[in-house]
């Protein structure tokens, strides 16, 4: 995943797409891009992970969706721990301050 970023997340026409689309080829080692239709019109996409993954097959999507959820529970988790950790230190600062104002 991480070379498939690398390596091609720059090529694809959105910078926020890009990184995630790539990373996702290489995650699960597919070729993505190349020649696709859109809303009734052909473009012309740069491959992503081209050498190194293979066609998609149907049972990608599956994957695909388990490693969405599971990217996503790890960035709540994230999240979580980065707000409790910050609201810890919120709570520090707000008993040092106290303790200060009262020497």
């Amino acid at each position: 995943a991480v070379r498939a970023w690398t390596a091609d997340a720059h090529r694809h026409p959105s910078p926020n797409a890009g990184p995630v689309e790539a990373a996702f080829a290489g995650a699960l080692g597919v070729r993505l891009g190349g020649t696709l239709a859109y809303a009734g019109r052909v473009e012309h996409r740069p491959v992503l992970n081209g050498a190194a993954g293979r066609d998609i097959r149907s049972a990608d999507i599956e994957r695909a969706v388990r490693l969405s959820r599971r990217v996503s529970a790890l960035a709540l988790g994230v999240c979580v721990a980065g707000r409790l950790a910050a609201g810890h230190l919120a709570a520090r600062r707000s008993v040092a301050g106290r303790k200060r104002g009262r020497a």
